[in-house]
């Protein structure tokens, strides 16, 4: 394990903006409908930072170093105007990519417009390709063809796709070579991601985990791929490419072989909390600050907040930490 003064000095590079908490899906994975139901509380959309705020906020963070913006929530799309936001962040300095986390279930309808405000590339949840899994596992009855409907959309639109499915252990790890065989001859990334012990409600225990290893053993039985080098410092996924074509498939491995090292990104609620760690207990408000201070000003209260940050969680988790210590609902905080 790594000194912890030169852990700490990662910079800021990568924010994740939470737009809305609610969502048109629910998941097992984010959120479980036996507790994310028709009657569950959601946040008061007064209570959401306005398009104008999160312009501010994100310009105070372009100026220590972030370059990167992705828009998730809940479901993003369901935020009035997206469009306008995206037009509104492509146009600070500093900004080079923006990209949106969703089900796709809005995107034929959206697609275009979004492409057109700036935005450039789509990360799409897809846990399985086989009907009666994926109807399971969104608990909604909700057909894979919507989402790829969506899929297809965005490839039109001319944005980059790339589509998240996370594997359960004895739940959709049998979805593994369908999905990469479905994608592959689409030419469209696809990552899956080590099942996570995000929030308090999604159940999750070791035993659950389909690690990284063992989702490219199962993928090298039927295909030949090759690693790939990392676009960036801090990219999150291990990427191949599928030998003989441009098309890559990867793996997010936060709970087998942790990137709490080269993490570079924060997150911010819908309400205005930032929050540096995806596992983290709690955020530090920037609604006042945003509404009260100048740049400069916000620019050192968010320099500030990463300047101290202290999380690691991937690095030291085990069964019981997961089991006892509370965390920020993914519904909340944004993938």
């Amino acid at each position: 394990m790594e000194p912890i003064k030169d852990f700490y000095q990662r910079p800021l590079h990568d924010i994740r903006i939470s737009v809305t908490d609610k969502c048109n899906f629910r998941c097992g994975y984010c959120m479980p409908a036996e507790i994310f139901g028709p009657d569950f509380a959601f946040m008061p959309k007064e209570q959401y930072l306005t398009f104008d705020e999160i312009e501010k906020l994100v310009t105070a963070m372009s100026e220590i170093g972030v370059e990167k913006v992705r828009l998730t929530g809940g479901e993003p799309l369901l935020r009035k105007d997206l469009h306008e936001l995206i037009a509104k962040l492509s146009r600070i300095p500093g900004i080079k990519d923006i990209a949106l986390t969703t089900n796709a279930m809005m995107l034929p309808k959206l697609a275009g417009k979004l492409k057109a405000a700036g935005l450039q590339r789509v990360n799409i949840s897809m846990d399985a390709i086989k009907e009666d899994v994926f109807k399971k596992m969104n608990g909604r009855n909700v057909s894979t063809k919507p989402v790829i409907k969506g899929i297809d959309a965005a490839i039109e639109a001319g944005l980059e796709v790339k589509i998240n499915m996370v594997v359960q252990k004895g739940v959709n790890d049998d979805q593994i070579l369908p999905m990469a065989r479905f994608f592959k001859e689409r030419g469209v990334m696809l990552r899956f991601i080590e099942f996570m012990d995000v929030g308090s409600t999604n159940g999750w225990k070791m035993s659950s985990v389909v690690t990284k290893k063992e989702i490219i053993t199962m993928l090298s039985e039927e295909f030949e791929v090759e690693p790939a080098d990392p676009h960036y410092y801090g990219e999150v996924a291990d990427r191949y490419i599928y030998k003989g074509t441009d098309t890559e498939v990867g793996v997010i491995s936060s709970v087998s072989d942790s990137f709490c090292s080269t993490c570079t990104r924060a997150r911010l609620s819908a309400d205005g909390k930032m929050y540096t760690c995806l596992f983290a207990t709690e955020g530090f408000d920037l609604k006042e600050a945003v509404q009260t201070k100048d740049h400069a000003g916000l620019t050192e209260a968010v320099a500030s907040i990463w300047r101290v940050r202290k999380d690691r969680y991937s690095d030291e988790r085990t069964e019981e930490t997961a089991k006892n210590r509370p965390k920020i609902e993914m519904s909340y905080i944004g993938g």
